[in-house]
């Protein structure tokens, strides 16, 4: 295998490893804040059940990243390169700020930057791009909703229940939703960086005649976005589990299990969301039910244009890269 592959695979592995970074707050942030389990702990929970997705989920996701966004038949070198520099450029400096913005988001948004900069226009598979975009909004509001119904449901299931008795059940009950949402966001994320190299060995004529992801790339991936949880995106953690509201462990519960229930659908229809926005969106839904004051929607707005800005920024940087190698 030629040595610019070898180093694009790992430069792409190391976006997998940002990405389990980044996200570990959004796996780990409402069990942390409601004081389930300690920050250590629940990092190791998360990257356990973020490895093991593989076993439970299909490579839909990964096939539409791999084909489903740009057309495959101009991807090369450069491309990838592009692609990855602009998601993990864009990655790192969200980080930095503690904004929980999409790691998926910044990665098509490399992917279209540089193919923009290639083959202008006709080189986007419109119909991918469209969907993704859709569920930029989408995915958040199915979030939200599900997180309201099913908070609205448990209060009312309870409420005649002792406060102490309550959040009892739920601390326990928060370790298997944080578990259920974590499988959902290694099922949906680790496929996006199994798609980059996936087209990358196709369009080297590594791969055969088909498109299709090994074995190896499989697991290759889920264990870099599991060390990457394991590392865990701390600066995130705090805007994720208390500046959007304040949780108890029944509400934690109630928003991990919207959340898990929108990444397991999206990603049974092959579709690549942001499981930041969609656990973001939950955490409102259930903060809302209480009253509308209890979300801090000052944040929310501040995250909300940072989603915006990730695939036009991540774009920005990836075209800059491509041009600084492909040309």
């Amino acid at each position: 295998m030629p040595i610019e592959i070898i180093f694009l695979i790992l430069l792409a592995l190391l976006f997998d490893f940002l990405n389990g970074f980044h996200d570990s707050a959004n796996s780990i942030a409402t069990v942390v804040s409601t004081r389930v389990l300690s920050p250590r702990l629940a990092v190791v929970w998360a990257a356990f059940f973020n490895f093991i997705a593989f076993l439970f989920f299909g490579l839909h996701v990964a096939n539409t990243i791999g084909k489903g966004i740009i057309d495959i038949t101009i991807i090369d070198k450069a491309i990838i390169f592009g692609a990855l520099m602009g998601a993990c450029g864009w990655n790192i400096i969200t980080w930095y700020f503690g904004l929980p913005t999409s790691s998926s988001h910044a990665l098509i948004g490399g992917l279209i930057g540089a193919a923009l900069v290639k083959a202008g226009p006709k080189a986007l598979v419109l119909g991918g791009v469209f969907k993704t975009v859709a569920f930029i909004f989408i995915a958040p509001v199915l979030g939200l909703i599900l997180g309201s119904v099913i908070g609205v449901a448990v209060y009312w299931i309870f409420s005649r229940s002792a406060p102490t008795k309550v959040d009892h059940i739920f601390r326990k009950g928060q370790l298997v939703s944080a578990a259920f949402y974590s499988l959902g966001h290694g099922g949906n994320d680790a496929q996006k960086t199994m798609g980059i190299i996936a087209s990358l060995l196709f369009s080297a004529g590594l791969s055969g005649k088909t498109f299709h992801i090994p074995l190896w790339v499989v697991i290759s991936c889920y264990l870099s976005i599991a060390l990457g949880t394991m590392f865990g995106g701390w600066r995130i953690v705090k805007t994720m589990g208390q500046k959007i509201a304040k949780l108890k462990p029944v509400d934690g519960f109630c928003a991990e299990v919207g959340a898990a229930i929108t990444l397991f659908f999206s990603s049974a229809l092959g579709i690549p969301v942001s499981t930041t926005h969609t656990i973001t969106g939950s955490i409102m839904g259930i903060g809302s039910i209480k009253r509308l004051s209890a979300v801090h929607w000052g944040m929310a707005g501040t995250i909300v244009w940072a989603w915006i800005l990730t695939i036009p920024c991540a774009a920005a940087i990836s075209a800059a890269a491509y041009l600084l190698v492909g040309r």
